[in-house]
């Protein structure tokens, strides 16, 4: 029996990426959305008419919130009701259920999977026109899944949806709810967007300096290729005494000596209480 799915704030940015790998399985896919835009890119971009909230809901099986971590905890209330027992509720991120967002329903599936993004090593990143930075298009990530509550055989279930969502897959790791939060906000947002922000203002600095801006800006993206491959051992090699130096003396420097406590619980949560 082919499974059906609810897909919430499909006209959204990451509604229509959904869609798109969703129309190259067996899964019967409701659209749901509420903007006027929205509707209309489906439609020319992929040739979906959405449907009502009551016609999404009549029987179905899944249930994908596509849509900000600010409204989850919302409109997960409003359709709660309206579900039969067993049904599973798809999130894309951990945030709000981490936060206790969803309503409180034990006979309801709670699902949570999120993309790993394409390494920066894999070659489909770079293609010449089309390059897939975020994934989903043509170059291969990784995923992670949590079942958050619901019986153990669901979660090959909302496994293989990940995996359809979010194709080309390359590995698929089961997490817990507790854990995909470590890995975001924590080592993902907390920890790798805010260095890499502060590694601009770096480069915007030399330049302020008198360093020319293209070649500041080779010479930080190079480097970063080179670095990152040797410190993630995507190739063998090692650093030079100098370079290791710089490191030595460069991170009490940059860095205050209790970081790590940013994957703290108290940390995780008042993180994702500001995101949600």
């Amino acid at each position: 029996m082919t499974q059906s799915i609810a897909l919430f704030g499909a006209g959204g940015k990451m509604g229509v990426r959904l869609s798109g790998n969703l129309q190259k399985s067996a899964y019967q896919v409701r659209h749901v959305e509420v903007g006027k835009a929205g509707r209309k890119r489906l439609k020319d971009e992929l040739g979906v008419e959405c449907v009502s909230v009551d016609a999404a809901l009549d029987g179905v099986d899944v249930v994908i919130l596509a849509v900000p971590d600010t409204l989850i905890g919302k409109l997960a209330a409003e359709i709660a009701p309206r579900l039969p027992a067993g049904t599973m509720v798809m999130t894309l991120d951990a945030a709000a259920p981490f936060a206790g967002h969803l309503p409180q329903r034990a006979d309801l599936t709670y699902f949570v999977a999120h993309p790993c993004h394409p390494s920066i090593f894999a070659p489909e990143v770079h293609v010449a026109g089309a390059p897939d930075y975020f994934g989903g298009v043509s170059a291969p990530q990784s995923i992670v899944s949590a079942l958050m509550q619901g019986p153990d055989d669901a979660f090959a279930l909302g496994e293989d949806i990940a995996k359809t969502i979010y194709q080309p897959i390359v590995r698929s790791y089961r997490v817990t709810v507790e854990q995909m939060a470590l890995l975001e906000p924590g080592l993902s947002e907390t920890v790798c967007a805010t260095l890499l922000d502060v590694m601009r203002e770096a480069m915007d600095e030399v330049v302020s300096r008198g360093v020319p801006a293209e070649a500041a800006r080779d010479f930080l993206l190079g480097h970063m290729t080179i670095l990152s491959a040797v410190i993630f051992k995507q190739i063998p090699g090692q650093f030079s005494d100098a370079c290791n130096k710089a490191i030595t003396f460069g991170k009490p420097r940059l860095m205050r000596d209790d970081w790590k406590a940013v994957f703290d619980g108290n940390e995780i949560a008042e993180s994702i209480e500001r995101i949600t």
